[in-house]
């Protein structure tokens, strides 16, 4: 038993040591290469730690060998970068200029929910405040509001704020969400006349509509039939 709780101090001690001099990031600002390497380091840990069969040297070289590893790609990955898009990737314009680039979230394997809910977690509850959103290599999603989205806030200005609610996403990826289109008090066939007056056939042509607590409706229609946005007043609010 003492045998097992110093092999895991020792293990623990390396272990820390190499994850200072590795990691300056949390887990979910690791790129790639680093993350795995994190993961089998962890891995090759464990069984040394636990089974008094495994000579201690067996798990402590493969871990030396792979923090290793892990410098000498790093220190590679600053020299050059065709190396450095290699083991990390680079970074995907997600939206552009307001516009959703959907080739661009196709080779991301991005959905608009994907989307939409990355935007909540940074605060951005409308898709039409975006001017700019960039997939970082490391998964996370940086945001550039339009101007007339960004500071100063109502309360600088003593003006007073509009309702928040949350926005019903009435089409998504050309279907139409009975749901949400119910919820805000309208119906397909209101929404047909809605596409009709931005000059479109059906609700499949858009690529997503929403309806924000304001009333306004946003819609954009998919890059085969122009990508273009589009906004009209509904005339009646959401909760």
């Amino acid at each position: 038993m003492l045998i097992l709780f110093l092999r895991a101090i020792i293990l623990y001690a390396l272990m820390f040591v190499m994850i200072r001099i590795m990691g300056k990031r949390q887990i979910s600002e690791l790129q790639p290469f680093d993350f795995i390497v994190t993961l089998l380091i962890a891995d090759l840990a464990s069984e040394p730690a636990s089974d008094l069969s495994v000579p201690l040297l067996y798990g402590l070289v493969p871990i030396l060998t792979l923090f290793l590893l892990q410098r000498l790609a790093s220190l590679l990955s600053l020299k050059s970068e065709k190396l450095r898009r290699i083991m990390c990737g680079h970074s995907l314009l997600l939206i552009n200029k307001g516009i959703i680039e959907e080739g661009t979230m196709r080779q991301a394997h991005y959905s608009l929910d994907d989307l939409t809910e990355l935007l909540r977690v940074g605060g951005v509850y409308k898709l039409s405040d975006v001017e700019y959103a960039i997939l970082e290599t490391n998964g996370s999603l940086s945001v550039i509001k339009k101007g007339e989205s960004q500071s100063p806030t109502y309360k600088d200005m003593n003006i007073e704020p509009p309702g928040v609610g949350l926005p019903l996403m009435v089409i998504e990826d050309g279907r139409v969400r009975d749901d949400a289109l119910i919820k805000s008090g309208h119906s397909r066939e209101w929404l047909r006349e809605m596409m009709n007056d931005f000059g479109y056939v059906k609700p499949s042509q858009a690529l997503f509509a929403y309806i924000d607590s304001e009333g306004m409706m946003h819609m954009q229609a998919k890059q085969k039939y122009g990508g273009r946005v589009h906004f009209a007043d509904t005339g009646k609010q959401t909760e």
